[in-house]
């Protein structure tokens, strides 16, 4: 698993003593985080984030799926890109 967090990955490597938990992988860039992915799971609503080169997106991942856990990102548009988009906590599109 990659993660990238532009604010706390750091902070959190260091928290942990340097030492990551087995299978954990923290990105440099949000691009190196995706690259080759199964999946998206947005969890924080850093201002990076907000307005994503959402092509760019799907090419990276092997299968176009975001998981929206801040609802941040317009179902309608995601399909628009050709994404699968699961907002967390969002009911089911009338």
């Amino acid at each position: 698993m990659a993660a990238y967090d532009p604010v706390a990955a750091r902070e959190t490597e260091r928290a942990l003593g340097g030492t990551l938990p087995r299978g954990l992988r923290l990105a440099d860039h949000a691009r190196d985080a995706l690259r080759g992915a199964d999946a998206l799971l947005l969890v924080t609503e850093w201002k990076e984030f907000r307005t994503p080169d959402f092509d760019a997106i799907k090419a990276a991942l092997k299968q176009p799926v975001v998981f929206d856990g801040r609802n941040q990102y317009d179902p309608v548009l995601m399909k628009a890109f050709g994404i699968e988009h699961h907002g967390i906590g969002r009911g089911l599109p009338l």
